[in-house]
């Protein structure tokens, strides 16, 4: 079902799915890669309700926008958010809102999970000190320029990063390992070699970008598998 919030002055358009039978259920945000709301994300948060959680796959961009993989508006966007976090708090954290208030869901058992940039989005909605109880980023950017902000995390943090993603260097994994260490945050990062970047995502390969864009069964299956666990842990 449709869920309508207000996000960072944009009409968002989020797509609930509920699971069977009585609530309250935990709830699980998806923020999609930074194209916009898409099947990859919609189909997500749909195997999220198979396991008994209330999933909301979010709108990224306002009444559902997508933005062409071949248009360079995305990497505009993606630019200009990551320069400021609080920018991309700001339109997470009604997402978390919107979700949490809703009677089937119970406000004290909610994650967020997000791929590429809807990782990082997941990541710096868990920084903003959000009432998470994990926040996981699959093939995400693991950058911020508020480092600091890693000691208001509340969530376990679980990431899944292709070893060879050119998109997420060791540099870049080694400073997020020391953010998570100084900011004293339960962290995990999960590493698959050979695996590159979007592994979860089956139509990667429409790009044309094996370098850099390859879906990989193994490590999606693996990812999701991690993903699982920790909801075990902590959700349910």
């Amino acid at each position: 079902m449709e869920l309508r919030y207000e996000a960072a002055g944009l009409a968002m358009s989020g797509e609930l799915f509920l699971p069977a039978g009585e609530g309250p259920h935990p709830g699980v945000l998806v923020f999609p890669e930074v194209f916009g709301l898409g099947d990859h994300a919609l189909s997500r948060a749909e195997r999220l309700s198979a396991m008994g959680v209330a999933a909301l796959a979010c709108d990224l961009h306002g009444g559902r926008r997508s933005i062409s993989a071949d248009d360079d508006e995305a990497m505009q966007v993606s630019r200009a958010l990551r320069a400021d976090p609080l920018q991309i708090r700001a339109r997470a954290e009604p997402a978390l809102a919107a979700l949490a208030a809703r009677p089937e869901v119970d406000a004290g058992r909610v994650g967020a999970i997000g791929f590429c940039f809807g990782g990082t989005m997941a990541l710096e909605l868990a920084r903003g000190g959000a009432a998470l109880r994990a926040a996981v980023g699959f093939h995400s950017g693991l950058a911020t320029t508020r480092p600091e902000d890693a000691k208001q995390i509340r969530a376990r943090v679980l990431v899944c990063i292709g070893a060879d993603d050119p998109g997420i260097p060791p540099e870049q994994r080694a400073a997020f390992e020391r953010e998570m260490r100084d900011g004293g945050v339960a962290w995990e990062m999960h590493l698959y070699g050979g695996v590159v970047h979007s592994f979860t995502n089956p139509e990667a390969g429409r790009l044309n970008r094996p370098e850099f864009l390859r879906y990989d069964p193994r490590a999606d299956r693996l990812s999701w598998e991690a993903m699982r666990g920790l909801f075990e842990e902590v959700l349910f």
